[in-house]
């Protein structure tokens, strides 16, 4: 369990390193907000999916736990707020 948990958390931190190289502007909180975001999604989806599954099918608990962080991660997305992407909503 204790290997799971740091895949669970390298998982994390790979999405997070991804989703602020790829979408850098999406992101106004601070980088540590999601970094740690991301990891804590990742080991709590990890987690939880890994005992509905019982410990049978790690490969699919590794793949909850980065659904379980992008999922998060696209709720502090603010791509109102992106840099070149004038687009206002009108009443």
């Amino acid at each position: 369990m204790v290997l799971q948990s740091i895949a669970f958390a390298v998982i994390g931190l790979a999405v997070a390193a991804v989703a602020l190289v790829l979408f850098a502007d999406y992101f106004p909180s601070p980088r540590a907000l999601t970094v740690c975001t991301a990891v804590v999604s990742a080991l709590i989806g990890g987690v939880v999916s890994g005992y509905a599954l019982d410990d049978r099918l790690p490969g699919l608990a590794l793949l909850f736990s980065a659904v379980s962080s992008a999922l998060l991660l696209s709720v502090l997305a603010r791509p109102d707020r992106a840099a070149g992407h004038g687009r206002h909503r009108h009443a």
